[in-house]
């Protein structure tokens, strides 16, 4: 396919990181926790979107882009169905609980999943996570709530918070590790704000000097033998999972797997502060002033919402949330949902790990 020099590689990920458009479809990816173990088994196509293996723990399950977030869960709600009875088949059980454990493996003190690097992506076999992904179009050129410039840094300050509220992996073999999510402890050191008010710019200057699964960079490539092959920047791309990604839409990747139904919960929020204009304007008031906190990841993955900052912002966030789903008349068992989320977590400096936790300290 040829090769590129560090001008060209430059352009070829900037053309590729939006497409702009109008906000309003919505997608999403729900990573399934197995067990036992299994052998690949290939990308299955489902009745709306289809089927595929992340390692050998974690079954992934993808739908099309859908016109509101209705239509979005009502699909993935069947795509999910169609993927329990294909584990089934190959005897294997799909986890309707998070496990009390994870295999997340840590360093001696306990602090860093060594299976992921702090750029957010996943090195396998070393670690077993497992998350939901909502993608969103990336807006319209130019200003106003539903521009790509205010919806790419809206996404940022807004990522940390949805991570604290959503956290769910607080164990490794049914003890604490200290953190509430494993899973973003792997960013902790990662800033809250994207870097500049260009978009592409942002995630050109990311993309380029993200640490790939070879260990280098494309811009370290560059530097070394003067060009890059299309085919290996193109899979550098793909394998980058940053909490916030460009991938021609928006992609969040800041929830860790919930109980049950739980991922409704998530691509429900998550899709409404950014695409309705309202909730957006207030979620953006809510956590602007997040980009000058310290160490945001880092609490967010430690501590979640029982940092009073965060869980502020988190409550601001939520309320919006709940305003924007009834303006858009979705139905009442979601609003309830989000509604219940917010009483029994949010509203209480709380979230899903710290079920788990309690439960790991009742145990003899």
């Amino acid at each position: 396919m040829g090769s590129l020099s560090e001008r060209a590689a430059e352009e070829f990920v900037a053309a590729r990181a939006f497409a702009p458009g109008l906000p309003g479809f919505v997608g999403i990816t729900v990573d399934l926790l197995v067990e036992p173990g299994f052998a690949h088994l290939g990308r299955r196509s489902l009745r709306h979107g289809f089927l595929d293996i992340r390692s050998p723990r974690v079954m992934t399950v993808s739908g099309p882009p859908s016109p509101g977030i209705e239509m979005a869960l009502r699909r993935m709600s069947d795509d999910l169905a169609a993927s329990a009875r294909i584990a089934e088949q190959h005897g294997l059980n799909v986890l309707r609980q998070i496990p009390t454990s994870t295999d997340h493996r840590l360093d001696a003190a306990g602090q860093n999943p060594s299976g992921a690097r702090p750029d957010g992506q996943e090195q396998a076999p070393w670690s077993v996570t497992a998350g939901i992904r909502v993608g969103l179009e990336a807006g319209l050129d130019g200003g106003g709530p539903l521009g790509l410039p205010r919806r790419w840094a809206l996404a940022h300050t807004l990522a940390p918070v949805l991570a604290a509220a959503f956290a769910n992996s607080p164990l490794r073999h049914d003890r604490p590790t200290g953190w509430r999510s494993v899973r973003q402890a792997a960013r902790r050191t990662l800033p809250v704000h994207p870097g500049g008010g260009d978009p592409r710019g942002a995630w050109t200057a990311y993309a380029m000097g993200a640490t790939g699964s070879g260990g280098s960079s494309p811009r370290q490539t560059l530097h070394d033998v003067g060009r890059i092959a299309i085919a290996d920047l193109e899979r550098h791309l793909a394998g980058l999972r940053p909490p916030v990604a460009a991938r021609g839409h928006l992609e969040l990747d800041v929830a860790d797997s919930q109980p049950g139904d739980g991922w409704r919960v998530v691509a429900a929020v998550t899709s409404i502060l950014l695409d309705d204009p309202r909730a957006a304007t207030e979620a953006a008031e809510a956590t602007a002033h997040l980009a000058g906190e310290s160490a945001l990841w880092e609490r967010a993955a430690r501590d979640a919402l029982t940092d009073p900052v965060l869980a502020a912002a988190a409550r601001d966030c939520f309320l919006a949330a709940y305003a924007g789903l009834a303006r858009q008349g979705v139905s009442r068992e979601l609003r309830d949902a989000v509604a219940d989320f917010t009483e029994r977590y949010v509203y209480r400096g709380r979230c899903p790990a710290d079920d788990i936790l309690d439960q790991a300290t009742a145990r003899p």
